[in-house]
C-alpha cells in the first residue's frame, strides 16, 4: 500500500468546483502531493554553544543533548564539526538543519582534498560562507534554524565568530548562543577582560564554570559536554564528552515555584 498523500486516500478536488474556492483547494492539494513545505519551527534542538579566545588559541564547548520539545530525548548528539586542522564549528538550534549543512561542508572538504591544490577551508572562509548560506535561505523564507559559532586559527592568528539564522555575523573574543548568551556570556567577558592573555587551563576553567551554571539554570542543558580546542600551531581537536562537578546542597532552600 502506498502512503503517499495523493494515493493513500482520495483527496482530489471535485471537478465541479470553480472560482476562487476551487483554485485554492486545487493549489492546496498540489502542495500536499508535491511535498514542498517550510519548517516553521525547530523539532530536535540543541542549546548553548560557548566560545572563548585565549593566549594560544580558541576553545569551544557544547553539551550533547538533543531536546524534542521539552523532552530530553537524545543525550549523545555531537553538535561540533571539525573542518580540516584549523577550524571547529559548533551549532545550536535544529539538529536536522545542522546535519544538512554538515553534509554540504563534508562534500566541499572532500572536493578540496581531491583537487589537491593546497587550498583548505580556513575559519574566516567558513564564517563568511555560513553568513551567505544562512542569509540566502532566509531570503527564500525557508531559514535554517541554527546559530553557529566558528572558531579557528589561520597563520598563527586566532579567530572566533558568531553567525545567526538570518546570516548576521560578527567576531568577538567571547561568544555564546542560546540561553548561554544571557547567563554564560557575562562570565566569559569577565574572565577575558580580567586576563586577555589567559592560558589554556584558565580558559578551560572559565568554560567549565559556564557549563556548570548552564546546567543549573537551563532546562534544556545536560551535564555532558564536548570541548573543542584549536591551537595557534594548527591543531584542532574535539575531545571526548566530559561532565563537571555539581552540587545541589542548596536545593532545599529554593522555594516559591510550586
Amino acid at each position: 500500500m502506498s502512503f503517499f498523500p495523493g494515493e493513500f486516500a482520495d483527496f482530489r478536488p471535485s471537478e465541479g468546483l470553480s472560482g476562487l474556492f476551487g483554485a485554492v483547494e486545487k493549489a492546496s492539494f498540489a502542495r500536499a502531493v508535491d511535498g514542498r513545505q517550510r519548517s516553521k519551527q525547530p523539532v530536535v534542538t540543541g542549546t548553548s554553544v560557548l566560545g572563548l579566545r585565549y593566549r594560544d588559541g580558541v576553545i569551544l564547548a557544547a553539551d550533547t543533548l538533543g531536546s524534542y520539545g521539552s523532552l530530553a530525548r537524545y543525550r549523545t548528539l555531537s553538535r561540533m564539526l571539525k573542518i580540516g586542522d584549523e577550524t571547529i564549528v559548533g551549532a545550536s538550534g535544529d539538529y536536522a538543519d545542522f546535519q544538512y549543512l554538515k553534509d554540504i561542508i563534508d562534500r566541499k572538504v572532500l572536493h578540496d582534498n581531491l583537487v589537491n591544490d593546497g587550498h583548505t577551508f580556513h575559519p574566516t572562509a567558513v564564517f563568511s560562507w555560513l553568513t551567505r548560506v544562512l542569509y540566502n535561505r532566509r531570503t527564500k523564507l525557508d531559514p535554517l534554524w541554527n546559530v553557529y559559532v566558528v572558531g579557528g586559527v589561520r597563520d598563527g592568528k586566532s579567530f572566533l565568530g558568531y553567525v545567526d539564522q538570518v546570516g548576521v555575523g560578527y567576531e568577538a573574543a567571547s561568544v555564546a548562543t542560546g540561553y548561554g548568551a544571557y547567563i554564560a556570556q557575562p562570565l566569559l567577558r569577565d574572565a577575558f577582560e580580567k586576563k586577555p592573555d589567559m592560558s589554556e587551563e584558565e580558559a578551560r576553567q572559565a568554560i567549565d564554570k559556564c557549563m556548570r551554571v548552564l546546567f543549573y539554570r537551563d532546562a534544556r542543558s545536560l551535564n555532558r559536554f564536548e570541548i573543542g580546542i584549536i591551537t595557534n600551531e594548527g591543531r584542532a581537536v574535539i575531545e571526548e564528552p566530559k561532565s563537571t562537578e555539581t552540587s545541589w546542597e542548596i536545593g532545599h532552600m529554593v522555594k516559591g515555584y510550586d
